[in-house]
């Protein structure tokens, strides 16, 4: 392939997730729908948000390769009380475009989330993150707990256990070279052949030809953190989830966060929450009475 061939097709690639992407916020959020380029250090952040501009602010978090728009589901139901943004994790497939200056460290990932914040001029909104997109959280609220209201964790993956190496085990093919098809055999795998949504599994599929930086990863928080934290906080896990053991997740929770209260989502997987259809009705409505509860 020449270099001019080769670029033609990254060019094309390009043009197809981002046009996958803007249909699956035509087709699945709800209309009102709006969204802002939140300029920052480290590049420019896409934000969709959707809901009362004066109502109290929930920020979303994907997991890994998802996009801001897999929240859709919880746009549409949370929307309805609270002012709700989804962010497009910088370096990630998405709208946000990667500046001049790189995530490295986990520094650099509270830095990035402190001037979204600031951008969106949200001094202390509830957030809530995905898999990793909730280690993201965690590690912002244990940064900033001044800055977060309160904490949702939904099937937090790196937080408070390993990874099943079953999991990572399967997830390696996609991992090491990426393709739509590798990325179905994935999720049909984690997910037990659970029907997903075919416009965000379109989207999906191209994310894998879209390019993305090396996520930042580390140790779990320490010990000694995650105890002085005071932030309440709601941990929903997946009862199925191969990405971990959701009892051993949700025993080491309980030991190490003193504010935390812990969820099963029963027969939900990790790729079907926030996703499929039952798994995202039982999430909105623990995650809007999280919400509406007092301290």
């Amino acid at each position: 392939m020449t270099p001019t061939s080769s670029g033609s097709s990254a060019a094309a690639a390009t043009e197809s997730f981002l046009a996958a992407y803007d249909e699956v916020l035509a087709a699945k959020w709800p209309a009102g729908t709006t969204h802002c380029e939140a300029l920052t250090p480290y590049g420019i952040t896409r934000v969709n948000s959707y809901g009362p501009e004066d109502a109290p602010p929930l920020v979303l978090l994907a997991g890994g390769g998802s996009t801001s728009t897999v929240w859709y589901a919880q746009a549409a139901h949370l929307g309805r009380s609270h002012r709700v943004h989804a962010v497009d994790l910088v370096g990630d497939p998405g709208r946000s475009v990667v500046g001049e200056r790189p995530v490295r460290t986990v520094p650099d990932l509270t830095a990035w989330l402190d001037a979204v914040l600031d951008a969106l001029d949200i001094a202390s909104p509830a957030l809530c993150g995905h898999s990793y997109g909730a280690w993201i959280a965690l590690h912002h609220a244990l940064h900033a707990p001044d800055r977060v209201s309160k904490l949702i964790l939904v099937d937090p993956t790196g937080c408070f256990a390993g990874f099943r190496p079953g999991y990572l085990l399967h997830a390696l093919p996609m991992l090491l070279r990426p393709n739509a098809r590798r990325t179905r055999t994935f999720l049909s795998w984690e997910t037990s052949d659970a029907p997903l949504d075919p416009v965000w599994l379109h989207l999906r599929d191209t994310a894998a030809s879209f390019p993305s930086a090396r996520p930042v990863t580390g140790p779990r928080p320490a010990r000694e953190l995650l105890a002085a934290l005071n932030v309440p906080t709601l941990i929903l896990l997946a009862e199925n989830s191969r990405a971990h053991n959701s009892a051993t997740v949700a025993a080491a929770a309980a030991r190490l966060l003193p504010r935390a209260r812990t969820v099963t989502i029963p027969g939900a997987t990790h790729h079907t929450l926030p996703l499929h259809a039952p798994d995202a009705a039982e999430l909105n409505r623990r995650i809007e009475e999280f919400l509406s509860a007092g301290d």
